[in-house]
């Protein structure tokens, strides 16, 4: 299993091997993308509850450990560090995009100062760590992000957290149409369900962004 070979589409099933990596921490950033505490709680119903339990698992399991250490492997390198969550302004939340008010599972109303909206304990950024708050899918859209990581000098962003089919999607989309080099990090990011999350890795692998895992990302730091 190699990061150069995996999760192609039928786009890339022939494709040449990318070249290695090489990150340098001065210019590079880990996005931690919408790992909040309202999505960890449970449903109304216990039969909902139930139908979610593969998410939970995986969340307690494998993302939040496992982004707990790239954080700390990142901070151990000087890597900046950006949280992303979704939070709107106003306490009616009408300043939310369309995608946030669509009635359905979208539909988020988290005034920025509900517990619920904050980034769960395990991964809690320090005081000196940017919190982008964002009322849209993508993390760049709609916010400075753009230009924080311009000012900053970041050219590649390390991606995670959920849902790898919506927020983190979109959010490396972005990136990639913003020329950033981009990799997201399977085994620190979910969907809903393991087909979704890894139908979206196919989708975005090689064009939009390398998907790796954790323990083949710590290997690309120069």
């Amino acid at each position: 299993m190699s990061w150069k070979t995996d999760y192609r589409s039928f786009y890339y099933a022939n494709a040449e091997e990318p070249e290695d990596i090489v990150l340098n921490p001065e210019t590079t950033a880990l996005l931690v993308i919408d790992i909040q505490n309202t999505y960890l709680d449970r449903k109304d119903t216990p039969e909902e509850t139930a139908r979610w339990q593969p998410f939970y698992d995986r969340m307690r399991r494998t993302v939040i450990p496992n982004t707990a250490r790239l954080i700390e492997e990142c901070r151990k390198r000087k890597v900046e560090v950006i949280f992303a969550r979704i939070a709107c302004l106003k306490p009616d939340g009408r300043d939310r995009s369309l995608s946030q008010k669509k009635p359905g599972f979208n539909y988020l109303l988290l005034p920025k100062e509900l517990p619920e909206g904050q980034v769960v304990d395990e991964l809690a950024p320090r005081p000196d760590e940017i919190v982008i708050t964002k009322t849209t899918d993508s993390a760049l859209t709609g916010t400075n992000l753009r230009l924080v990581l311009h000012n900053m000098g970041i050219k590649d962003v390390i991606c995670c957290g959920i849902f790898t089919d919506q927020c983190v999607s979109s959010t490396v989309r972005s990136l990639a149409d913003e020329s950033f080099g981009v990799l997201v990090v399977d085994d620190c990011a979910a969907a809903a369900t393991e087909e979704l999350h890894k139908r979206e890795l196919e989708i975005i692998n090689m064009i939009y962004c390398h998907v790796v895992q954790l323990d083949e990302v710590l290997t690309f730091f120069k």
